[in-house]
């Protein structure tokens, strides 16, 4: 520490002087309380009680947008909140135009999307996210370019449903599924149905068809031991067995 006494005060007083503005920042001077001009990274000196140095991180922002309460258009009540990234292009305006640049882009995007739900329905909120967050971005880009802030992307993250309004939503859900089986099970029977509408065709109108799909259905059953067999005998045959008993009582 010896040293230090030894660094003439004229020395200490020129270091109090110098200000440091890293890579990531400009620098707005003001002399006087009044603007003097925009300075780049270094090291600049400044005169103390005459000129004040604010420093502007131009460095990409995400800020996150507290859950704001919503209604939709059909009169849905939601919560929805979002993220939303910035810059700053123009530190003279950032300081000048606005007072707390950081809070008032929070605030703008806030009411900007409490403005943008109320526009849609809650279908088009839920299938739209990426048009409506563009169209949030458009416009709080557009109300913040005089404060020298330029608005890079605005993400919806997440919508957030009453409890009785998801339960509707599942009912919903399952009788458009339930509906969906019937359809798709009434499908399948009317196929089935033509199909064996065709079979029936074929069997008719092959000679011999008939019987082989009989000997085929008869093999089917006696594959199984278990199996009990009726066998169904034609009505001809029978009157053929009456023709042949009354011949024989003759």
């Amino acid at each position: 520490m010896f040293w230090f006494y030894a660094i003439p005060p004229a020395i200490i007083l020129i270091l109090s002087f110098i200000r440091q503005i890293n890579q990531y920042e400009r620098g707005v001077i003001l002399t006087m309380g009044k603007f003097q001009g925009t300075w780049n990274p270094g090291w600049k000196i400044i005169v103390p009680i005459f000129q004040r140095l604010i420093k502007v991180d131009i460095r990409v922002k995400a800020v996150d947008v507290p859950d704001q309460e919503a209604i939709t258009k059909d009169n849905i009540p939601i919560r929805i909140n979002a993220v939303i990234y910035y810059k700053v292009l123009d530190a003279r305006k950032a300081v000048i135009e606005v007072e707390n640049f950081y809070h008032a882009v929070s605030q703008l995007a806030q009411t900007t999307m409490r403005n943008s739900v109320g526009e849609v329905t809650l279908d088009e909120l839920l299938q739209n996210k990426k048009e409506i967050s563009e169209g949030i971005k458009t416009t709080v880009d557009a109300a913040s370019d005089a404060w020298g802030i330029d608005v890079q992307a605005v993400e919806l993250k997440d919508i957030v449903l009453p409890d009785s309004l998801k339960r509707t939503i599942a009912k919903v859900a399952e009788a458009q599924r339930e509906k969906q089986a019937v359809i798709i099970n009434s499908e399948g029977e009317v196929a089935a149905a033509a199909n064996m509408a065709k079979a029936a065709e074929t069997l008719k109108t092959q000679p011999g068809a008939l019987h082989l799909r009989t000997l085929q259905s008869i093999n089917d059953l006696s594959s199984d031991q278990s199996n009990t067999t009726i066998w169904m005998v034609p009505i001809e045959a029978l009157k053929a067995m009456e023709g042949l008993e009354g011949f024989v009582k003759k």
